[in-house]
């Protein structure tokens, strides 16, 4: 079967053919790094993490993308905050959201480019987008001047005064249009910034991903992928910057968005205080979990979370870690093709996650009620690589069911002890302290002192 996608560009499911049939490129946008990831963050990483795998499975060469926006200006407020360089800011989050991927089984992209890195680059952009005509400077700034792109708003389809709107657009009196948007913008002496032929200045949010797109992957990619709430302004602009720097040529052949997550029904903000982070939920469930949560609903739809997700997604998967734990004795050797057809159809149809899950507990149900030696050993095979394929059953049985033997009860005494161990900390009482991680040590709990206080995880 051909793998099909649905094209945010043209609003058709449509079968996905590589400009280079041995070469797939492939750019996610990743965080801003300024904060822990929350689920959201989570939910697009592990999304494209499976098209990843799928396209590795069918193609001989992929080169997958996925940066860090590391200038910005939360990232700036946060570190006048901390009293720190905005450098010692983004690091400690680049690491967390490194840990925290790597315990959702996330697999390391080929690239993880970060915009501090490719100011030259920017820099070059922009010089070409105004040699062409489709930017100019005015008052230190450079803007993108939306009326030289004529198929502006072809991603996002809206009209313009919904795109003035919808990109809370700054009123500037040296704009030439109200919907120009900045490329380049100066930087006074307390924020960062770098010398340009415009003044010392830093690049606007949206010149970041195309300069790096064209840096390491060429002036047209095959996959574009990211959250839904990129679609406008970011991804709009990078087409028109990307196109335009580039005489036309076509900037993007699939553009592949997640939908969003909400909590109870309800947007994540913390004025509401339904911020999930993915480090906090790992002191819930293990990261497989987590991630099969997060694989839960179709990729293009929105995912509610709630207070059962977790509970529901442990016991789908021990019931099928339960079906390898039978099967333990048994060799996985290979298998017919035909008994991953219906789950790799499932995949290839638009990432159809919630019929690829089904099939994967059919499989399951078919290998436990395999009588032969070859039947049970086909079936087995089968099931770690339909595993594999989502970026779950990794783990020997045997792990999975020690990781998870902490219930809800052993949960609130941890807790207790973890909350203890801070007081005799914070007391000075650093022997009691340390007897409380030994006796956490022994429930198999690992405690981890941050900054923001303790957090503990299940270590099996």
């Amino acid at each position: 079967m051909t793998l099909c996608l649905t094209n945010t560009l043209t609003r058709k499911k449509e079968p996905f053919t590589p400009a280079n049939p041995d070469h797939v490129t492939m750019y996610v946008c990743g965080p801003t790094v300024y904060n822990f990831a929350h689920i959201g963050n989570a939910r697009p990483a592990v999304v494209f993490d499976v098209l990843y795998r799928l396209l590795k499975r069918r193609f001989d060469r992929v080169i997958y993308a996925r940066n860090f926006t590391d200038v910005d200006d939360k990232i700036n407020a946060a570190a006048k905050d901390a009293g720190q360089p905005i450098s010692v800011v983004t690091e400690r989050y680049i690491e967390a959201y490194h840990a925290d991927m790597a315990a959702l089984g996330v697999l390391a992209p080929d690239l993880e480019p970060r915009v501090t890195e490719h100011i030259a680059e920017i820099i070059g952009m922009i010089e070409e987008l105004i040699t062409r005509r489709h930017a100019y400077a005015a008052e230190g700034h450079v803007l993108f001047h939306v009326p030289s792109f004529s198929a502006y708003g072809a991603l996002s389809g809206r009209n313009r005064d919904e795109m003035i709107a919808g990109a809370r657009v700054e009123v500037a009196p040296f704009k030439r249009d109200p919907a120009d948007f900045v490329l380049w913008k100066p930087s006074t002496p307390d924020l960062p910034g770098w010398e340009s032929p415009w003044g010392r200045g830093r690049p606007g949010w949206h010149i970041e991903c195309s300069a790096m797109i064209e840096r390491h992957l060429g002036t047209s990619i095959d996959i574009h992928g990211g959250g839904q709430d990129l679609v406008f302004p970011h991804h709009e602009n990078e087409i028109a910057q990307g196109t335009c720097a580039h005489d036309g040529e076509l900037y993007c052949q699939h553009w592949v968005h997640n939908g969003f997550v909400t909590v109870e029904g309800k947007k994540m903000s913390k004025s509401l205080g339904n911020v999930l982070l993915v480090r906090d939920l790992l002191n819930e469930a293990p990261g497989e979990a987590i991630r099969f949560a997060l694989l839960g609903a179709h990729y293009r739809q929105p995912l509610d979370w709630s207070t059962e997700t977790l509970a529901q997604t442990k016991r789908g998967l021990d019931r099928l870690y339960g079906v390898l734990r039978d099967l333990g004795d048994v060799p996985d050797t290979t298998y017919p093709a035909a008994l991953l057809a219906e789950f790799e159809g499932a995949l290839e149809d638009d990432l159809n996650l919630p019929r690829a899950i089904a099939e994967l507990f059919q499989l399951a149900k078919a290998a436990r009620r395999a009588t032969s030696v070859a039947d049970r050993s086909a079936h087995k095979a089968a099931l770690l690589d339909a595993g594999g394929l989502l970026g779950l059953l990794q783990q020997d049985p045997t792990a999975w069911f020690g990781q998870s033997a902490v219930d809800d009860g052993d949960t609130a005494e941890i807790q207790c002890l973890v909350e203890a161990r801070l007081a005799a900390r914070a007391a000075g009482d650093y022997a009691t302290a340390d007897r409380i991680r030994d006796e956490l040590a022994t429930l198999g709990v690992a405690v981890q002192d941050r900054t923001d206080g303790p957090a503990w995880q299940k270590i099996g």
